[in-house]
């Protein structure tokens, strides 16, 4: 492994909604061109744990560094919140997140909706990121749909949009919560096509997915959650090949089977 820190270390993560305790106690590592897929029950903290690595929730105990730099807290417990607005700003520009729900702008068109936050977050030069724009939509391969909007596009097309708006803030890493659940079968494909192209790029990515051969076929490594804790990890061969614990033996007959 090289001397770089991980692009995204997270250490003895706690997350609480009031009582609920919903991460208790997680450790992830994303070294840089690692893709690291999150599999695991509705509420076993798998989403929660990634909008914590992107800021967008808060949590109560542990370390969340971003390239080896830890992100500074003020308050402790339920009060314990970012103390710096700056680093929170540079270490989310530099994880794009793509949602499930695609969370498109509808009354931009596809090409304002992907250079929005490169110019209006990062002040980037507006003819020069409508270049990149345009590149990274044919990328995802709907290049020709720049001037539709999103209500134009099947489910399938808007979350490649989504997807090319992340490249064009060109992050350190792409987070992907659930990126394929809300398409029918056939348009879950062109996303899962896209996803393997970018793995196969070397670019690091975290993957919070229902898809288990999604898993199995883009990752370098593959947690599974449970209850708020990492049951097991290991690469994608042994996980799916020879798990190790009873629950995820459960858990992979059960989202596996034909």
């Amino acid at each position: 492994m090289p001397d770089t820190p991980p692009v995204i270390e997270i250490r003895g993560l706690h997350k609480r909604y009031g009582e609920l305790e919903v991460l208790k106690g997680v450790d992830i590592t994303a070294h840089r061109g690692n893709v690291v897929s999150l599999i695991g029950s509705s509420g076993s903290g798998k989403s929660t744990l990634l909008r914590c690595a992107n800021l967008l929730e808060d949590s109560q105990q542990g370390e969340i560094l971003f390239k080896g730099e830890p992100v500074n807290w003020r308050g402790e417990g339920l009060d314990r919140r970012p103390a710096d607005p700056k680093q929170v700003l540079r270490i989310r520009t530099n994880l794009s997140m793509v949602f499930q729900q695609f969370n498109l702008w509808s009354h931009l068109t596809i090409l304002q909706n992907v250079m929005e936050a490169p110019v209006t977050v990062l002040g980037r030069d507006k003819a020069e990121v409508e270049d990149k724009a345009r590149g990274y939509l044919a990328k995802v391969g709907i290049g020709d749909k720049c001037d539709a909007y999103p209500a134009q596009l099947s489910g399938g097309q808007q979350q490649r949009a989504a997807i090319a708006r992340g490249l064009c803030m060109e992050p350190e890493a792409l987070l992907f919560d659930e990126p394929t659940s809300a398409l029918d079968p056939e348009l879950e494909q062109e996303v899962v096509k896209v996803i393997k192209d970018l793995a196969a790029e070397g670019r690091t990515m975290l993957i919070v997915t229902h898809d288990m051969k999604m898993a199995h076929d883009v990752s370098d490594h593959v947690v599974f959650l449970h209850q708020g804790l990492i049951e097991e990890e290991d690469a994608p061969e042994a996980l799916f090949g020879a798990p190790k614990s009873e629950r995820l033996r459960g858990f992979l007959s059960s989202t596996m089977a034909v």
